[in-house]
């Protein structure tokens, strides 16, 4: 009887076409949103030739809303975007996608319009029009555009980006443009390019926003600055998509190119062309902020360029540097893959003796713990028990855990901490973390046989009794649990 009451299409085709109908209407009353997917779907039935007439006219009525999308309303509207969408791609697409192509271009446009009257902090309504984006490639395909004239559709889609709503379409459509059409767009935006270079601004003169984020804005010598930028990094994801390093090197001033991240991009990109030699200069040139430890884009980098000049022993010198000063496990490994066979047992011993004297606890601690090499952890954690900051919960937290099995006493000096900060900071939102780290810490007590010069689970309690009693907030969790 109960699998007969359960909600799926099966169970629901036994009521029958016309109660189901019934039900649609009846369920749908008073639900715009369910009433317009209803449309949709008798338009998609009846004919493609209604079913875009019924999105155009939606599409309409979206551009004209002027009402402000709260929270509560989001979701809706998200759901009626979701719903165009679909129509578009999955049903009109398959029949005619010159039509379908027509109409993303036009959901696109909704964009700025709803930005403009929706708070979309958590980013679910730029996922609709990224994932929307993102189909333009397909469409082009199918319908056979033009290139030339998809182009300069690309164009003016790049020159009113102001929400990022545009990002991804030049990959989406870079593959169906081809060289032709990215030249030509590259033409274009060249020629655009040079118009801000040589033009003087003039008062309350207006440019396009190539960028995100910046908006139409009066032309000030600022302004114009960010126009020719925003121009730059366009043409720097055109000559990505043609396989230009050139072009791509050629969109960055002289002192842009001693930027860490840029010179990492581009040295990449070197390697890449098979231009390895050229790319160690571009290296050698970028200013770090800290001379003895570079950023970590220039480290890879930097091994990428050497081991494609089969300069093995440099890279190697780099990861091991780089180890030495970060302690990162992803370097050490890579290091070690790469030493002799046998010489990596001494490298790895070595190495774990670094990181046990690194002067940093945290990082120490992390590190060996994901190694891992728990007995030095906690060799580390007891060494170092009285300088421990228990307020970086993300690390010590995990690391007790991992710890607990093996090497409890070091667990419970990570507990402790935690429950200290937590209570000598009175951060009564971490109490319940706090109430939970002490019953631990008495479970822990069970496997302890000596603890040494720290205090019993006695002692310890009584020192909280002692100086942190009044916190019954703290106190009443403990014993809850």
């Amino acid at each position: 009887m109960a699998a007969k009451q359960t909600l799926n299409v099966k169970n629901l085709e036994a009521l029958g076409a016309q109660r189901l109908a019934e039900l649609l209407i009846e369920i749908s009353t008073g639900d715009a949103a369910a009433k317009r997917r209803l449309r949709l779907e008798l338009a998609g039935a009846s004919s493609s030739e209604d079913l875009v007439k019924e999105v155009r006219k939606r599409i309409v009525a979206i551009a004209r809303s002027t009402s402000f999308v709260n929270w509560q309303n989001r979701k809706a509207l998200v759901s009626d975007l979701e719903t165009q969408h679909d129509a578009i791609i999955n049903k009109i697409g398959k029949e005619n996608p010159s039509i379908a192509l027509e109409l993303l271009w036009r959901f696109m446009d909704l964009a700025p319009s709803i930005y403009e009257r929706c708070d979309d902090s958590r980013g679910i309504i730029s996922s609709v029009f990224s994932s929307a984006c993102s189909d333009f490639g397909i469409l082009a395909q199918a319908a056979k555009a033009d290139t030339l004239d998809l182009a300069n559709q690309v164009y003016d889609a790049l020159l009113n980006n102001s929400y990022g709503q545009f990002d991804n379409l030049l990959k989406s459509l870079s593959p169906y443009l081809g060289s032709n059409g990215l030249e030509h767009l590259r033409k274009r935006m060249l020629e655009l390019k040079r118009s801000f270079l040589t033009a003087k601004p003039g008062a309350k003169q207006t440019k396009p926003d190539l960028s995100r984020g910046n908006g139409i804005v009066y032309v000030g010598e600022y302004q114009y600055d960010s126009y020719i930028r925003s121009a730059s990094y366009v043409l720097r994801n055109i000559a990505d998509e043609l396989g230009d390093v050139d072009g791509y090197i050629a969109e960055f001033k002289e002192d842009e190119k001693c930027r860490p991240r840029v010179a990492a991009d581009i040295a990449v990109r070197l390697v890449k062309a098979g231009r390895a030699g050229e790319a160690l200069t571009f290296l050698d040139n970028a200013k770090s902020r800290n001379e003895n430890s570079p950023e970590l884009e220039l480290v890879d980098a930097r091994i990428s360029v050497l081991e494609a000049l089969n300069n093995k022993v440099e890279a190697q010198s780099v990861r091991v540097d780089h180890f030495k000063q970060t302690l990162s496990a992803s370097h050490l490994r890579d290091y070690l893959r790469n030493l002799p066979d046998f010489d990596d047992m001494e490298a790895e011993e070595e190495a774990l003796q670094h990181a046990e004297s690194f002067k940093g606890f945290m990082t120490s601690l992390h590190f060996l713990v994901k190694w891992p090499a728990l007995e030095l952890a906690a060799r580390v954690v007891l060494l170092r028990a009285s300088k421990i900051d228990g307020e970086n919960y993300e690390i010590l937290s995990p690391s007790a855990e991992a710890l607990s099995d093996k090497f409890p006493l070091a667990a419970t000096v990570l507990l402790r901490s935690m429950i200290d900060f937590s209570l000598t900071n009175a951060r009564t939102s971490r109490y319940v973390h706090a109430a939970r780290h002490f019953l631990q810490c008495e479970d822990l007590a069970k496997h302890i046989e000596s603890y040494g010069a720290l205090e019993t689970h006695q002692d310890y309690h009584a020192r909280l009794v002692l100086k942190h009693g009044r916190k019954d907030s703290f106190w009443s969790l403990v014993t809850k649990k």
